[in-house]
């Protein structure tokens, strides 16, 4: 796997088998390669790109600065349609049924790899029913507490949520999301108690922990930033294996006592099984090279985020094994939605 991050925050995917030159070189020549008369007809009409969550949050806003670049790439208006509902399942499930001429695809969020473990039954399966075309990015979560929560560190927040069994309450943006897994990962790796508190996005419940209703959260780092910084939260730890550029001093939860711990919130692009292969190598070729840009990746970097590039090839392998990744920590979670 080739991830696209800045020297001073390399997001460690457990793709390890993917890394190095080899897939550079096989990356660089899928790119390179000659398109057929289907890639160089394609597109003759605009191109849909499904959006499986309410507008206005994280994917929202990255997918509408991606279709931005694509449409200027493409020479062809490329647009957004927000289709939530079902922990992201109703989009995808459009998806997976529209046809697969190029003019349909999805931004795939690894919330959608974590329903597949989540839901008992779901109407489609992502490897078999959704072709791989490009990886975006990776954003890791913040731990942080309300400063009523007499606590400064990992270690005294597990003391504390011992000594007071199911005493302190934790925020997510929906059951399933990455968040609810987070603290569920991070609930169990420690051993304690908490008691979930699942609301109907990242807004109301950055608002009720800043009110105090709410005791911690595992929260995209653009959603509280700005409020740590300001002294109205605390933050006690990133999930992923690297600091946080934003915030270098807030240590990992694996340097904070939990080892081994990471879990990193990702999207890509995909489109319905079956996409021509020099559509699809077509539009990595754009993608990835948006992702590589300079402006683009210190955007991301100051949402917390990082860019990542591969192959179509490479991005289904990563997809095949972050499924297998996400379900061992639903697994271990003991999460379930049905």
């Amino acid at each position: 796997m080739l991830t696209d991050c800045s020297s001073s925050c390399r997001l460690r995917l457990r793709v390890a088998s993917l890394l190095g030159s080899a897939a550079l070189a096989a990356a660089s020549a899928s790119w390179a390669q000659p398109q057929t008369s289907t890639a160089n007809a394609w597109p003759v009409r605009p191109v849909r790109v499904v959006v499986p969550f309410p507008p206005g949050g994280p994917a929202d806003i990255l997918a509408r600065t991606v279709t931005s670049r694509l449409a200027d790439a493409l020479g062809q208006q490329v647009f957004t349609e927000n289709r939530g509902g079902g922990n992201g399942n109703i989009g995808t499930e459009l998806v997976v049924h529209a046809s697969a001429d190029g003019y349909t695809l999805l931004l795939l969020p690894s919330a959608v790899i974590a329903n597949q473990t989540l839901y008992a039954r779901l109407p489609f399966n992502v490897q078999r029913d959704l072709a791989p075309v490009s990886p975006i990015a990776a954003f890791p979560l913040m731990l942080v507490t309300h400063p009523s929560v007499p606590v400064t560190t990992v270690s005294e927040l597990i003391a504390l949520a011992r000594s007071r069994p199911g005493a302190l309450n934790y925020g997510s943006a929906g059951s399933g999301g990455g968040a609810h897994l987070a603290a569920e990962s991070f609930r169990v790796a420690a051993g304690i108690q908490l008691v979930h508190i699942p609301y109907k996005g990242t807004g109301p419940a950055v608002l009720d922990l800043l009110g105090g209703q709410v005791s911690l959260m595992f929260a995209s780092i653009p959603s509280v930033i700005q409020q740590v910084r300001a002294g109205k939260l605390r933050a006690l730890a990133v999930t992923s294996t690297q600091r946080s550029a934003v915030a270098p001093s807030v240590p990992t939860l694996a340097e904070a006592g939990i080892p081994g711990y990471e879990l990193v919130s990702w999207f890509g692009v995909v489109a319905p099984a079956g996409l021509p292969a020099e559509i699809a190598r077509r539009l990595n070729g754009e993608i990835s090279r948006i992702v590589r840009n300079a402006e683009f990746r210190e955007q991301l970097q100051a949402e917390g985020g990082e860019a990542l590039a591969l192959s179509v090839d490479g991005f289904g392998e990563f997809i095949r094994t972050e499924s297998l990744r996400w379900a061992r920590v639903v697994r271990d979670a003991g999460a379930r939605l049905d």
